[in-house]
């Protein structure tokens, strides 16, 4: 029976990218009975099989960088990634609050420090200004997130790196082309990457490529991903005495990334035009932010974020949130991620691990107060869904109340 009160009476259809293409793909690497072309010792095989390698070759010329690593989960590809840059015990990295556990995770399995960084209230990015400010004697790097498909500053990461002589490590797992100064995201910098696990713009069920353009990096990137045992003998001292992990994709999650390679374009022109369609629908309506438009930046809209003015506004966040899902709307995020509230940070005994001396105004306000979105990476939106969720925006916002 259909609720009268709904304006969308049924369920959106799920974004899924997987179709014949890949079906014979990931057919054709079974029958050949060869599902993994990776050895671990020192001959041809350390570097992985055909699929793997012909993957890694296309990712170069997609992303025009000289080196491509591919790993099976992104949390590898960030493991490795702060493993490459030599941390020492103690050594700091600092990264934005907001982000996966898996971005803090990574730089403990080195016996590093995360040190978390506020984020600006516009794009949910690592804000600079406090960045430069957490800088100590004991840090080493940046790890810039490129959260929702939204772009960092990079600029001006790029300006305190240098000014500081630290490395720069971007999480572009959720930004998978989008650009910046129209280059591609986490090609700029000393080491970056994309996420392939399931709900991201193209995915192998689980992976992550690691991208680079500095061949001493690129090695120790393989070394890590792969044992390291070819470490033993290696010219470069940087390299002995190296451990590594099992982070190796197999051939047919490679065989299945060469396809969904194919229809990267499409799908992030599909998001961005649904993005746009949605600005333009909701841009009117009083108090509620949309996404901002830069022209230095191209997002790609894994989700949707959305905040609301709550000097404009009088209704709460939850309650907006509710009447939009009375109304049909599904899929809606109302919080996200921050780091310095798991109880591991929020309560360590290890002083350099204790976030409670710092505050995280813009992170914390977002959450309880203003921030919400619309998982773009979960759905299909045709242009019927589109314009029933502006409608039914449309009529949440005529029903909650506004300061005078």
């Amino acid at each position: 029976m259909l609720n009268k009160k709904k304006i969308i009476n049924y369920k959106f259809k799920k974004f899924n990218s997987i179709g014949k293409e890949e079906l014979d793909a990931a057919s054709k690497v079974i029958k050949s009975g060869k599902l993994s072309g990776f050895l671990a010792g020192t001959g041809s095989e350390f570097k992985g099989g055909k699929y793997v390698k012909l993957f890694e070759k296309k990712i170069k010329r997609y992303f025009n960088v000289r080196h491509a690593i591919t790993v099976n989960s992104w949390t590898s590809g960030l493991v490795a990634a702060v493993g490459a840059i030599s941390p020492k015990p103690g050594d700091e990295i600092i990264l934005p609050t907001w982000t996966m556990s898996a971005c803090a995770s990574a730089i403990l399995q080195w016996n590093a420090v995360p040190v978390f960084c506020d984020i600006k209230k516009n794009d949910f990015t690592i804000d600079t200004k406090i960045l430069e400010k957490l800088i100590t004697k004991k840090t080493i790097a940046i790890m810039a997130v490129d959260l929702f498909g939204n772009v960092c500053d990079y600029e001006e990461i790029i300006k305190i790196a240098k000014k500081y002589k630290l490395k720069i490590i971007s999480d572009s797992a959720q930004a998978i082309s989008a650009k910046y100064k129209n280059k591609y995201v986490s090609t700029f910098v000393d080491i970056g990457g994309f996420s392939l696990n399931r709900h991201k713009h193209i995915n192998t069920g689980e992976g992550g490529i690691l991208i680079t353009n500095n061949k001493k990096y690129a090695e120790r990137l393989r070394l890590l991903r792969n044992h390291a045992e070819t470490s033993l003998g290696n010219k470069n001292k940087l390299n002995k005495n190296m451990f590594g992990f099992n982070f190796r994709l197999g051939e047919i999650e490679s065989a299945i990334g060469i396809e969904q390679l194919k229809k990267l374009k499409n799908i992030v022109n599909e998001r961005i035009y649904v993005a746009n369609t949605l600005t333009n629908g909701l841009k009117n309506l009083k108090g509620l932010n949309i996404p901002i438009s830069n022209p230095l930046k191209k997002n790609i809209y894994y989700f949707y974020p959305l905040t609301i003015d709550t000097n404009i506004i009088k209704t709460s966040k939850k309650k907006i949130v509710s009447l939009l899902e009375s109304y049909g709307i599904q899929d809606i995020c109302l919080e996200y991620t921050s780091l310095h509230q798991l109880p591991i940070f929020k309560n360590s005994k290890y002083k350099y691990y204790n976030s409670q001396n710092r505050k995280y105004l813009v992170a914390e306000n977002l959450n309880k107060k203003s921030f919400f979105a619309i998982k773009l990476c979960v759905l299909l939106l045709n242009k019927k869904d589109i314009q029933l969720i502006i409608k039914s925006f449309k009529k949440v916002w005529s029903k909650i109340k506004f300061y005078n």
